[in-house]
């Protein structure tokens, strides 16, 4: 069993981080990242073209942070692939070793390097999520047997608590909480209050861990690119003035991070940590936050 799916079942509080892959073929600089987490978070995931950017896959970068002994969450997004390919794939990590899995729809490809790319988006997040429970079932999509075995995929999905359709938010969660979601990693979460209602109002009806998404700000100008550009996510004016006032904004956006950690740690299972480019920051933040080492390193699976 792998290190996370042990630290979930042990209702342990859960450290995640979030790497991605490279625009090119070169992962030394992944790979830095992901080493400084070694031993600081549960397991590291690895994104599967956010934002409809390209980079390098996102399984064979996950293959490489496990031959590392970094334990991945592997993401799979539904916008490039036919349920034939993604099928494959979901066949092929678990052949590789790698067991946790993020399932997601994806951005739109408008919103990316390649917007004239054509969209597939066969299946969603949630029939992503059947899929994934029908392999582990020794099926495939059209319930036909897989003659080579079944496989054994630990199946997370993304959650919003701060989305402006509580209604749309509660059936989504339920859907994916029906279709096997095992863990949710939520999106970057600015409102605490928010968060605490989405805990108390409808997570509470399920055993299933939540990870708040916290998000390092580097900058003023980094919160109000984020506000641009980031559907769902609008960073609080306060927090935009504190870093513009700050003498060293990475150095407070650190301690903005911390204290999120400690308002998530009283109100969910767990953090998901997004620190782009700058994951090395990752360790810092929990230290500031009184998250300890991990006592048990990072298992290889």
């Amino acid at each position: 069993m792998s290190r996370f799916r042990q630290a979930v079942r042990g209702g342990e509080f859960l450290i995640t981080a979030e790497v991605m892959p490279p625009k090119g073929a070169d992962p030394a600089h992944m790979l830095n990242m992901a080493k400084c987490l070694k031993d600081r978070v549960h397991a590291v995931n690895v994104t599967d073209g956010s934002r409809a950017v390209m980079r390098m896959s996102s399984m064979a970068a996950a293959v490489i942070l496990l031959q590392q002994g970094i334990e991945p969450i592997c993401q799979f997004a539904c916008r490039d692939r036919n349920q034939i390919a993604l099928q494959a794939d979901l066949m092929g990590v678990h052949a590789l070793g790698i067991r946790n899995v993020l399932a997601l729809t994806g951005d739109p490809v408008k919103a990316g390097d390649h917007p004239h790319a054509k969209s597939v988006f066969d299946l969603e997040g949630v029939r992503l999520l059947q899929a994934i429970a029908k392999l582990n079932r020794g099926v495939d999509w059209n319930d036909k047997p897989l003659t080579d075995g079944a496989t054994d995929l630990f199946a997370g999905a993304a959650v919003d608590p701060q989305s402006k359709s509580w209604s749309g938010l509660q059936r989504r969660f339920e859907k994916k909480l029906e279709a096997g979601a095992q863990f949710f990693q939520s999106q970057l979460v600015c409102d605490f209050d928010q968060l605490d209602k989405f805990m108390t109002k409808i997570a509470s009806q399920t055993d299933k861990p939540i990870l708040a998404g916290i998000f390092l700000l580097k900058s003023a100008k980094n919160a109000e690119f984020i506000n641009r550009n980031v559907p769902g996510v609008q960073i609080p004016q306060h927090i935009i003035d504190r870093l513009a006032a700050a003498h060293d904004p990475l150095r407070e956006g650190v301690a903005i991070a911390a204290e999120q950690v400690q308002l998530a740690r009283g109100l969910c299972h767990g953090v998901h940590m997004m620190a782009v480019r700058r994951e090395d920051l990752i360790p810092e933040i929990l230290d500031l936050a009184g998250i300890p080492t991990l006592t048990t390193s990072v298992a290889v699976v």
